[in-house]
């Protein structure tokens, strides 16, 4: 049995489905803006392409750590 998605990944499925777009779009856009620090991505995700705070967060969050890893 697969255990069950948790932490900002558990955000995704819904993120796809509100927003029609793909979390790798949404992460691909994070990563080409010249913005760097965790608030001001979140800010500008909500301000310019309308997505939810805790959707913004989280997206965020798993594309700065994913990098950090690399």
């Amino acid at each position: 049995m697969t255990a069950p998605v948790k932490g900002p990944a558990s955000y995704f499925p819904s993120i796809g489905k509100k927003y029609g777009r793909p979390v790798a779009e949404w992460q691909e856009l994070i990563r080409s803006s010249p913005l760097t620090r965790h608030m001001e991505l979140v800010t500008w995700l909500k301000s310019e392409h309308g997505l939810g705070h805790g959707h913004a967060n989280a997206l965020v969050a798993h594309t700065l750590a994913e990098d950090s890893d690399e």
